[in-house]
């Protein structure tokens, strides 16, 4: 039998969904299931980072965090999915006067999943919703082992090219696919009332 897992960088589908869908919201469980087609789902893994918050967090620092925390939580809860959090580090100020920030760990943490599921033969399909040029040794690593790899990217925003050439199968994220597994609009609720599915990266 047939079986997928899916992994999903989550700053890169957060970029995707903000600069190509309008902030559509989305039911990553819906999403998932879709993503592993007619293929036995084992899990989903997304990898994110929370936000930067200095010594003295700022209100406005102190919200988002909080506000991503329960993002992330509420994804853990999600039937078959797991979330991989790495670390934000501050690297100054850019020459534009913004600052700048960096992920850490999330591409590696990436990889060693992979390249775990794909040695170990938990899995004959890897689904990824990446872009970066990183995960070009890990996705080899499982080919070498016989697993398929799909690759889901976006349409202005695409992959890397080795890693678009590396994979298997590829497709764009387009609004019909989204469209399948979009959430209605927010609605005013106190947050013990949300349910689980009800995940938006807008959170």
């Amino acid at each position: 039998m047939s079986r997928a897992a899916v992994f999903i960088d989550g700053a890169y589908i957060e970029f995707l969904i903000r600069e190509e869908f309008a902030e559509m919201r989305v039911d990553f469980a819906r999403l998932s299931q879709r993503l592993a087609a007619n293929k036995e789902l084992l899990r989903t893994y997304y990898y994110h980072c929370l936000p930067y918050q200095g010594a003295n967090p700022t209100e406005e620092e102190a919200k988002r965090y909080t506000n991503k925390l329960r993002f992330f939580r509420t994804l853990d809860r999600l039937p078959r999915f797991e979330v991989r959090l790495g670390e934000i580090v501050y690297r100054g100020v850019r020459e534009d006067g913004r600052e700048n920030f960096v992920q850490k760990r999330v591409d590696m943490m990436l990889g060693v999943d992979l390249v775990r599921l794909a040695t170990s033969g938990q899995i004959t399909d890897v689904v990824l919703v990446a872009s970066d040029s990183n995960l070009v040794p890990a996705v080899s690593a499982a080919k070498d082992c016989g697993v398929l790899a799909t690759l889901y990217h976006g349409r202005k925003a695409g992959a890397n090219e080795d890693l678009w050439t590396l994979c298997d199968e590829r497709y764009a994220i387009t609004d019909d696919l989204l469209s399948a597994v979009q959430l209605a609009p927010r609605r005013e609720a106190h947050p013990a009332h949300e349910t689980p599915a009800a995940t938006t990266l807008s959170a």
